[in-house]
């Protein structure tokens, strides 16, 4: 036990700070009728984790290296379980967005240093075991959290998926302290708080105007200048990390072709293989009538078909390609959505059956690749900064996407709606209560017919959507990544000061 503590301890933190992704997504129609949570809430509720997971993952692992990674890791484990019983005590949809972003802040803490606490903890072939199986521990937390939320739900209380991080927690801060040896960069390096700060203003205010754009409009002042926020901060941005001298992300690797295009596939990936997930979870329960559970197993498909592929595939190829491997992946991504698009109004939960298992090995091919091409498209000290950048945008896209699939399942529902309310306020106002899991109350003023056809309209529209992402992106990836050079000997001298992140 005490050779494979450290295992445990990141293992245990890392399958809970990832199943936090997934985990509420069946429960947001429950959430919704015990705090009158609106669509734009529910939204936030997913879309804030995720936004704090990506703008603060770069920052948190510079801090770690500073202040040692196995404190960072410990203190981001009790932020996370205080956050979790705030949002399972949660009295109105404000407080719980509130504190799911605190939830991110400790997740952003604890993702940025589980591999570098391993890397730091084991050498040659025990790393490689270890690296092995927090892999699959990762890919585990995305198959079964749709499954345990529903079952926690279903038999206690939507506040239980939050509740029951609080043991899990406890384990992992003492497993921790206990086992994992502490550890910090070589050197004298920097926090970049202020790339930190105007990054997280980028990302925050993006997803904002994107989310109200529905509701406010997309020529409104409110969006303009929500918009025009984020591309200040993205310019501050771009100013701060040309200055700094230990930069979060060196914007010299956006020039190499195929760093830049790594990027793209991973805001890609998590947008189209998950961002409409949320709307689909909401359809099954509201309009179906299954139950948490039944609803949750419904997306299991698409989770299990990834497990099994990324498990089986990383032997089988060894080896191949990375632009056929993630260029491949995301076309299969992206039919697998298209494949979704063909509700209707009379439609059950089997009809997307097919499209989520080609999506699932889409995803099984992805989700294990992209971090390998982002390392071998930079020189190998800057791997620790290509392997956070990887799963910032990751995040990020999962963000983005819930937001923009939001507004297009609004829109295409208010279109339908219109004939039957005959205002387009009206049908606005329909739609976001629809969207939001709030079928019930719509039933005596629309007829049952009309609702199922609206959301099915809305649904079809957001997965043809994403499926275009998801196929324009894979099609990049097989144009413009190319295999990595050999590194150059002045590359090879350079301390490798990332190496145990990457």
């Amino acid at each position: 036990m005490r050779k494979w503590g450290p295992l445990t301890a990141v293992c245990l933190g890392t399958f809970m700070l990832l199943l936090d992704v997934t985990i509420v997504i069946v429960a947001l129609p429950d959430m919704a009728g015990s705090l009158g949570a609106s669509l734009s809430e529910l939204q936030w509720v997913i879309d804030i984790y995720a936004l704090a997971l990506a703008a603060l993952l770069l920052g948190a692992g510079a801090a770690a290296d500073v202040t040692g990674r196995r404190r960072m890791y410990a203190a981001g484990t009790a932020v996370f379980a205080l956050a979790s019983l705030a949002c399972g005590l949660a009295s109105s949809p404000a407080l719980l967005i509130a504190m799911r972003g605190l939830q991110g802040v400790g997740g952003a803490a604890m993702f940025a240093t589980t591999l570098s606490l391993l890397g730091s903890a084991y050498q040659g072939r025990d790393r490689s075991v270890a690296l092995g199986v927090w892999g699959a521990v990762s890919g585990a937390a995305a198959a079964i959290g749709p499954v345990l939320g529903g079952v926690l739900t279903e038999a206690l209380d939507w506040r239980w998926i939050f509740f029951v991080n609080l043991p899990i927690s406890a384990l992992a801060i003492w497993m921790t302290l206990r086992s994992v040896p502490e550890s910090r960069a070589e050197g004298t390096r920097r926090i970049d708080w202020a790339g930190t700060a105007a990054f997280a203003v980028f990302a925050g205010a993006l997803t904002f105007a994107v989310v109200r754009a529905d509701a406010e409009g997309w020529a409104s002042a409110a969006t303009g200048v929500t918009l025009a926020v984020a591309a200040l901060a993205l310019a501050a941005f771009v100013v701060v990390e040309r200055r700094a001298a230990h930069p979060l992300l060196d914007l010299r690797l956006l020039r190499r072709p195929s760093f830049a295009v790594v990027m793209l596939g991973a805001l890609a990936f998590n947008a189209a293989a998950f961002g409409v997930l949320p709307y689909t979870s909401i359809w099954l329960q509201t309009l179906l009538g299954l139950s948490p559970v039944r609803g949750g197993l419904v997306v299991l498909p698409l989770a299990a078909a990834s497990f099994v592929v990324a498990a089986v595939g990383g032997r089988l190829l060894h080896g191949a390609p990375a632009r056929l491997v993630i260029g491949g992946g995301l076309v299969l991504i992206g039919g697998g959505a298209l494949a979704q698009g063909v509700l209707e109004a009379d439609s059950g939960w089997g009809v997307l059956v097919p499209g989520f298992l080609v999506a699932g090995i889409g995803v099984g091919l992805v989700s294990p690749a992209l971090a390998g091409a982002a390392l071998a498209s930079v020189p190998q000290r800057n791997a620790g900064m290509a392997g956070g950048a990887v799963n910032t945008f990751r995040q990020l896209g999962y963000a983005l996407g819930v937001a923009v699939f939001g507004t297009v399942v609004t829109s295409r529902m208010a279109d339908s709606l219109q004939g039957v309310t005959g205002d387009a306020g009206t049908a606005q106002e329909a739609a976001h209560t629809l969207a939001g899991g709030g079928a019930a109350a719509l039933r005596g003023r629309i007829p049952d017919e009309t609702l199922h056809e609206a959301f099915a309209s809305g649904l079809d529209g957001a997965v043809l959507v994403a499926g275009a992402v998801g196929v324009l992106a894979g099609l990049a990836v097989l144009v413009f990544l190319r295999p990595a050079r050999p590194v150059a000997a002045e590359e090879k001298s350079r301390p490798a000061t990332a190496t145990a992140a990457g």
